[in-house]
């Protein structure tokens, strides 16, 4: 029942082997590990929840397939599991004195933590999916924080991947959500690749582009039915995840699936946003509002006249080294954030000598620019409809983030990621605050949008 999309894909996969999806197949969980690792023995990692959606189904399908395992080890249900390094290295030493394969019954976070302490142990894994809820589940890397600092932190994809569509289905309406505001994203974040490609920063690979766009806005298609949990709908998000997943597998990063909406999710993790909550604020409910965020910037920056940009003055405005330093120190009060946004943005600041030959070629790809990032682009207004009626959070206030946090981390989320966006365009043009300020004032989206619906 696996789609011929994710067979094609999986064709060029670096890492997985196998990824079986439809109806009823955690039966098949056997089986496939059979067919990937012979007769290695097998050790089932899950929480207390996911244990309880499929943990009986999958050690049965193991046992009948032959398959010799070792206790599982299962954390506890709550509180709810964090991506912290910290439970990275709990699992890690667990399975460091056990021969076995580790299979995960997990959603986003137990999978990453697996998918990292079997990385760190030279070993292979596979994992049985509970949810549509990110993007990970195929990809290459874990998006896992340490020492404060939330990165996606190189590993193996998993050999093989279940994915039963009923369990995915019945997950809570919450995780579903999640899913949704991880994958919309990729509509923003193709606008910024893009971008960068007309740039020459970083070109787009036409193949792992496709495996992301091709089929997204189908994928977005229909929100209310991912939140009643209609099987085509859940369908459909869970192929744009696992297409989304294998596309980072295949780049060896996340830059095909990640944008600067990703940003706003990633400081607001590192700095402990909702992480009191139980459940926790999940990533791709974060991850969504930054795709309003960056929806609405895009809006503000079609219509900005580029043409108009004084070169001169832009230059010399700029910051030396050593004033972006300081910028980006201010803007990042926490230690821990602080330290790693001053390299990130170092990666990738432009220094004076080179600044006015940016500068002239943002002017002068500008029609280009405006010329393929349009089609890809959705208004703020539209992709808050589809979070709202998908059941997730569609404005920061929501979440307790108020207008002056918000303004706020549009400059912050330009600091901690050395990948180019649509933020650092702008801020090379010397236009970044200006189009922050319209946003939240006269006709600009936060400015109408104060408050949720």
């Amino acid at each position: 029942m696996t789609s011929e999309l994710i067979t094609k894909a999986l064709e060029t996969a670096t890492d997985t082997k196998a990824i079986i999806a439809g109806s009823g197949v955690v039966t098949q969980t056997g089986q496939v590990f059979r067919d990937c690792f012979g007769t290695q023995r097998a050790i089932v990692i899950a929480d207390e929840n996911t244990w309880a959606v499929a943990g009986d189904a999958v050690r049965d399908s193991l046992t009948a397939a032959g398959i010799d395992q070792a206790e599982p080890y299962v954390f506890p249900g709550t509180p709810t599991l964090y991506a912290g390094y910290e439970n990275v290295e709990i699992l890690r030493e667990h399975l460091r004195g056990i021969d076995a394969v580790a299979v995960s019954i997990a959603s986003g976070t137990l999978n990453d933590l697996t998918k990292l302490a079997s990385g760190e142990l030279g070993r292979p894994y596979m994992n049985v999916c509970t949810a549509a809820s990110m993007d990970g589940y195929a990809a290459f890397g874990a998006s896992i924080t340490r020492d404060g600092f939330k990165i996606t932190r190189n590993c193996p994809a998993p050999t093989a991947v279940v994915a039963d569509l009923d369990i995915m289905g019945a997950a809570p309406q919450r995780l579903t959500a999640t899913g949704f505001g991880d994958l919309i994203e990729k509509v923003p974040g193709g606008a910024d690749w893009l971008l960068s490609d007309e740039l020459g920063v970083e070109e787009v690979d036409d193949y792992v582009w496709s495996l992301v766009q091709d089929n997204l806005r189908g994928a977005l298609s229909d929100p209310t039915g991912c939140a009643a949990g209609n099987p085509k709908a859940i369908e459909g998000l869970a192929e744009g995840l696992l297409m989304s997943g294998l596309a980072m597998q295949a780049h060896q990063s996340s830059r095909p699936a990640s944008g600067a909406g990703h940003n706003f999710s990633h400081q607001w993790e590192m700095e402990g946003h909702g992480l009191d909550w139980e459940p926790p604020l999940s990533h791709g409910n974060k991850v969504g509002l930054g795709t309003v965020a960056v929806c609405a910037l895009y809006e503000k920056v079609l219509q900005l006249d580029i043409e108009a940009v004084d070169v001169d003055a832009a230059v010399a405005a700029w910051p030396d080294e050593q004033a972006n330093d300081e910028r980006v120190a201010a803007l990042q009060p926490i230690e821990a954030i602080r330290e790693a946004a001053l390299g990130q943005s170092r990666a990738k600041y432009v220094g004076p000598d080179k600044i006015r030959e940016r500068i002239e070629l943002i002017k002068a790809h500008w029609p280009k620019i405006i010329e393929r990032v349009t089609p890809q682009l959705v208004t703020a207004e539209e992709a808050a409809r589809m979070l709202k009626e998908v059941g997730g959070p569609y404005h920061p206030a929501q979440v307790g983030i108020d207008q002056d946090k918000l303004k706020l981390t549009y400059y912050q989320a330009q600091t901690i990621r050395s990948r180019y966006t649509i933020l650092d365009t702008l801020q090379e043009l010397g236009l970044l605050g200006q189009v922050i300020d319209s946003l939240f004032e006269g006709d600009g989206y936060w400015a109408q949008h104060p408050t949720a619906d």
